[in-house]
């Protein structure tokens, strides 16, 4: 026998609901009142299976006043196959905004989806990849999923698909695989035995590894820091290997992909094209300016893909502020006099092994870059200067001028290096090659005398650490919880022991840099986020993709950044979406008189603020920014009138805003940022897709409505609080939160909350640490959902939701009945040739006046004022059942109006599937609702008037 989709069969000595994918061999089916955990498959040829219809309530177990709102929230909570034009929404742990609509509404368009998601650092991309993700595989448009991403993010990701998205995801680690791989079979891959998989790419794109995956490679691929797999004229291996996986997986036309990143356009022309491409082949071959009437067709083809918003966007759309404002400061520190006397000692040195063209380009790029290296690390701190100083220089090795220039703008620059997120934070040495000229020996004990007296400065001669402890405790006494960012594990490690000295004792202080791996550097912020005050020293392993605005709300910049984007990044872990506190503070930190990072703030550091303070966005800096810089320097090191430098100087390059000006490579390269500000302002303005955001406001009110028929955050709220306040929990307010101890509550329902016995929790966003936010899939809130549904279709006598009630109130002027019913719906999705059948579940409460042979419908207004209506007086058992009853007798003249409501409701479901395509312009997908007839009566609740007659 054929069961549609949502009907009832009993099976195993129990009621299901048929789920989508059921044939007649084998029968998809949920447990009716269960949860999506416990869908089992049934073989009709090995098990009997007969229709079921839904019992009406037993009129002998009445409950009291709130039993039908409280019977009616577990339903509706519990809900998962929400009815609506979204299938996600029954099933996140997140209350997506407006604009965070905007790609997911993109990608209904497409098919197969190809998006490029380049918002704003902090505007919420991963929610707006996962909303997509989520909606795919509720629809049954793929069934399996991976996250492509740099590994230290894999751990992030895997935390924001279980926890946001109940998506439970497998990591795919180099120290994972052998774990997951025993549980496959003889020529399976892992990629075939777990749906859901987190992967890092540097570990899947090696040849030897990469033909597997892309054979068994999921149907729905999200790519992170996309911008790292595009193509470069001069790249790495790593980056090609990275690039060609991409390009082969975007060659299979079926397959979803979507494209995460906050900086699609590095500067270069032909790499931005290339991660197009991956969007559409066609893409690689668009002009260079998509300006004009005449391009104004391709502008469409690619925003039809591609979406790019500014803050500043999101926030006049909104009409109100959900990113804290951020206060950007500035403040500078005096070298002590031993300190001046140090950094003279290495510049004077650095000039000289600048000067020497022994050894060929190549062997003078080696020694320009150690000196570079050297006046770097001595700008940081003393201990990153003695372990420079006595460590061999990183491009000593190398074997060609091209070579050294490579690494060591990697190593000093602070080029992104996708690659190698942590090499960043190591110390690049300036120890010169054995043999490396006749005076080898003599360099090397000048060296080691240099970090013996760079050792001697530690503490009370490091002016600089002196005053960021002065500028610290003033951040903390405004109540503030700073990061400070250090460019070398050594001064995060130094900086990191001091405070712990010189802060108060109460004030938490904790370490955290590249040679901690992922998930310990995690742990190690959860563990300090425990504590209050609290400071966090890191290196910009941190800087990038971990999300610390729970714990954190300030940045200090101990250390200057030499790329733009990197402080941007930085900044970017507490300035976002989600940021608890109003106001976040950036306080960048430099000295005065050491004018190694006044050049850099100077060229790229200020400029890159008053760009984004005047346009709201941030433009990556021109692609030879590496090259001017180093101009600059070497111009300033090698100019003859100041070949040596004295104690008494106030600056190390004095005329250092002289040379600024004068310099033709500065100039021409303030000028290519200014044209790139431009370009970047009209592409943003191209791709913010304001013409949809313009109609978000009314699919927003689609998913409002949604959002009302599966519970709101408030109606999570109120069912928690009365559900565990009525089974004897203890709840206590405390400040910004509340307090829920479940000692007594029944050992069953504790258990379905995870067995929690304590815990404090808030209903809304910011939540503090320690704190739980509760929102409808949350398991603790499904569990109490599942236990109060449960207990009141078993009947037990302990349930506090009861299937029927009967009150008298003074809110009704007649005997008055509200029915509590449950809709399911077969929904059928047709794109051409293409079908796709879902379940959507429904409740509502009706009511009528009168007996169920004469009823007069009331409206909705009226059923709500009816569930907050209170008793004036008790009635007694036996006349209660006796009112029930009559309802029970009544049914079948009722069924004609059940039946027309539940036909009403999918209309109304149909025509919230139109709006949405018609606010899309999603054109060729037909959608056809059938309802699953009768409904269920879940509960019947009658109100009587205390006037005598009147029922």
């Amino acid at each position: 026998m054929n069961f549609a989709v949502g009907s009832l069969i009993t099976a195993r000595g129990r009621e299901w609901v048929v789920m989508p994918d059921s044939c007649d061999d084998l029968i998809i089916a949920r447990p009716l009142g269960g949860t999506d955990k416990e869908i089992a498959g049934i073989c009709t040829a090995l098990e009997e299976v007969k229709p079921a219809s839904f019992s009406l309530p037993d009129p002998e177990k009445i409950g009291d006043y709130h039993s039908c709102r409280i019977l009616r929230d577990a339903l509706r909570l519990g809900f998962r196959s929400s009815a609506g034009p979204f299938r996600c929404f029954g099933k996140i742990a997140v209350e997506p905004r407006p604009y965070q609509l905007v790609p997911l509404l993109m990608a209904l368009k497409l098919d197969p989806v190809r998006l490029l998601v380049a918002d704003d650092v902090g505007v919420g991309k991963t929610i707006e990849a996962l909303l997509i993700a989520r909606e795919l595989l509720d629809r049954g448009e793929c069934q399996r999923l991976t996250v492509l991403c740099p590994p230290h993010l894999a751990e992030q990701w895997q935390k924001e698909l279980s926890d946001k998205f109940h998506i439970q995801a497998e990591l795919v680690l180099s120290g994972t695989v052998r774990r997951l791989e025993r549980q496959c079979g003889i020529g399976q891959s892992l990629y075939e035995v777990y749906p859901f998989t987190v992967t890092s790419i540097d570990y899947i794109k090696s040849d030897r590894r990469r033909n597997e995956f892309i054979r068994t490679c999921p149907e729905l691929v999200i790519v992170d820091e996309a911008h790292g797999c595009a193509y470069e004229e001069r790249q790495h291996r790593s980056r090609h290997q990275r690039y060609e996986l991409i390009r082969e997986l975007a060659s299979n036309a079926a397959r979803h992909m979507i494209f995460v990143t906050a900086t699609p356009h590095s500067g270069k022309e032909a790499a931005f094209r290339s991660l197009l491409s991956f969007l559409n082949s066609d893409f690689a071959k668009l002009p260079e300016d998509l300006a004009g009437k005449e391009n104004e067709a391709v502008r469409r083809r690619v925003a039809a893909h591609f979406i790019q918003r500014r803050r500043a966007d999101i926030r006049y759309f909104l009409k109100e502020t959900v990113f804290p404002e951020r206060e950007d400061k500035e403040d500078t520190y005096n070298l002590s006099p031993e300190y001046k006397r140090l950094f003279i000692r290495v510049l004077n040195y650095a000039r000289e092994i600048v000067r020497d063209e022994s050894g060929g380009h190549h062997r003078m790029r080696v020694r320009w870059w150690s000196a570079l290296s050297l006046l770097r690390a001595l700008s940081s701190s003393p201990a990153a200067a003695a372990a420079t100083l006595r460590s061999r220089s990183a491009t000593a090795d190398t074997n060609t001028a091209e070579e050294a220039d490579e690494v060591g703008r990697r190593q000093v620059m602070d080029q992104d290096d996708v690659d190698s997120p942590d090499a960043s934070d190591i110390t690049p040495g300036a120890g010169l090659s054995e043999g490396e000229g006749e005076g080898t020996d003599l360099t090397r004990r000048q060296l080691l005398d240099l970090a013996n007296e760079a050792d001697k400065l530690r503490g009370q001669g490091d002016a600089k650490l002196q005053k960021a402890v002065t500028l610290l405790r003033a951040l903390l006494n405004e109540g503030y919880r700073p990061i400070v960012f250090c460019r070398f594990i050594q001064t995060a490690e130094y900086v990191a022991e001091h405070l712990r000295e010189l802060l108060p004792n109460r004030v938490a202080v904790a370490a955290v840099t590249g040679t901690l791996p992922p998930e310990e550097r995690e742990n190690r912020v959860l563990e300090l986020a425990q504590s209050d005050p609290r400071v966090l020293v890191c290196t910009d392993c941190l800087s990038e993709g971990i999300n610390l605005q729970d714990h954190f709300d300030a940045v200090f910049h101990y250390d200057l950044s030499w790329n733009p984007t990197r402080h941007e990044q930085r900044e970017g872990r507490v300035d976002r979406f989600g940021q608890p506190r109003p106001t976040v503070r950036c306080l960048t930190y430099y000295g005065i008189d050491n004018q190694i990072d006044g050049i850099v703030l100077d060229v790229l550091l200020r400029k890159h603020r008053r760009i984004r303070s005047s346009l709201g966005i941030s433009v990556p800096v021109p692609a030879d920014s590496n090259a001017v810089v180093e101009a600059i320097f070497e111009g300033l090191l090698l100019r003859e009138q100041s070949a040596r430098i004295g104690p008494y100087q106030l600056s190390l390059f004095p005329d250092l805003d002289e040379y600024l000006l004068q310099d033709e490579a500065n100039r021409r390269f303030q000028d290519e940022w200014d044209n790139a500000t431009t370009r970047e302002k009209r592409s943003r303005t191209m791709f913010a897709q304001e013409a949809l955001q313009a109609r978000v406001e009314e699919v927003a009110r689609e998913v409002e409505a949604v959002r009302e028929a599966v519970g709101t955050g408030r109606d999570v709220e109120a069912f928690t609080l009365q559900v565990l306040k009525d089974y004897g929990a203890s709840i206590s307010d405390n400040t910004n939160c509340t307090v829920f101890e479940l000692s007594a509550v029944p050992l069953a329902l504790r258990e379905l909350c995870g067995n929690i016995k304590r815990f404090k929790a808030r209903f809304e966003l910011p939540v503090n640490d320690g704190v739980l936010y509760l929102t409808r899939t949350h398991p603790i809130v499904e569990g109490l959902a599942t236990y109060v549904l449960n207990a009141a279709l078993d009947g037990d006598e302990n349930a506090i939701g009861r299937r029927c009630g009967v009150i008298y109130t003074e809110a009704v002027q007649r005997r008055t009945t509200l029915l509590l019913l449950r809709y399911r719906y077969h929904v059928i999705m047709r794109d051409g040739e293409k079908e796709k059948q879902l379940l959507a579940e429904d409740s509502q409460v009706i009511g009528f006046a009168g007996a169920p042979t004469e009823a007069e419908w009331i409206d909705s207004c009226q059923v709500a004022d009816l569930l907050d209506a209170k008793p004036s007086r008790n009635i007694d058992r036996e006349r209660a059942t006796l009112f029930v009853q009559r309802v029970i007798d009544g049914i079948e003249a009722l069924k004609p109006n059940l039946e027309r409501f539940v036909t009403e409701r999918g209309q109304q479901l149909l025509n919230a599937h139109r709006r949405v395509r018609s606010a899309t312009r999603w054109s060729g997908v037909r959608h056809e609702i059938r309802p699953e007839l009768p409904p269920d009566i879940i509960g019947i609740y009658v109100y009587l008037p205390e006037k005598v007659g009147a029922v």
